[in-house]
């Protein structure tokens, strides 16, 4: 996996876009401007892979956009060594900038080609990362509890299986809606059990699916 000068050079344009898009957490910025966002996409992206947008990375998934990668993970709040859940592994992008955070990944794909091609590629990064072949919508109790939870995909609305699964003080953050544009929500769940819901504005996901895929 070759990561130029010039990977570099257009690592830190895109960098400076996020930070004028309103990203302001420097290890974010510093997590995005270390992971080599070409290494996974496809050879014929190579040129665009540090523009600010998504791309088709197969079985109808895609590679979110760096603004959102960062969005989300920002909200998130994550710090070293928190235990995280990520459902909606794709091509492993999200999941390595949280562990050049410092956490613990635990990631779920329901897709399995790309489940095996990522858990394959997730072998040459030095991060502690879990990839499971499963549905997400039920998480991952055996791992349970989670300081924080993300969810990459377009969630008609948050499984309370992955609410249960969150410690107290936990935070869930999920792009949350059944049309075509979801609501990005950020669900913190108090000491007592409950749930405080925030609001941060509109993005489109691909579906969040039930059930494996065995193609």
């Amino acid at each position: 996996m070759i990561d130029t000068y010039r990977h570099k050079g257009m690592r830190k344009e895109l960098v400076n876009s996020l930070k004028k898009k309103g990203i302001k957490d420097e290890r974010i910025l510093n997590a995005v401007f270390k992971v080599p966002r070409h290494w996974f996409l496809d050879s014929s992206f190579l040129e665009y892979a540090y523009e600010d947008m998504p791309f088709p990375i197969g079985s109808g998934q895609t590679i979110s956009q760096p603004y959102t990668v960062a969005k989300q993970t920002e909200l998130l709040k994550v710090q070293s060594k928190m235990k995280v859940l990520e459902i909606g592994t794709g091509s492993g992008y999200q999941a390595c900038i949280l562990g050049e955070l410092g956490a613990k990944v635990f990631t779920i794909e329901r897709q399995k080609k790309l489940y095996l091609k990522t858990k394959e590629f997730l072998k040459k990064f030095p991060y502690r990362i879990k990839i499971f072949y499963d549905d997400g919508n039920k998480g991952l109790p055996a791992f349970a509890p989670f300081d924080r939870i993300l969810i990459t995909a377009a969630a008609p609305e948050i499984p309370e299986t992955l609410i249960e699964q969150l410690k107290p003080g936990g935070i869930l953050v999920a792009p949350v809606g059944k049309g075509s544009v979801q609501e990005m929500i950020r669900l913190t769940k108090l000491e007592n059990g409950k749930t405080e819901i925030e609001t941060f504005g509109s993005y489109r996901f691909v579906p969040m699916l039930k059930d494996k895929a065995n193609d």
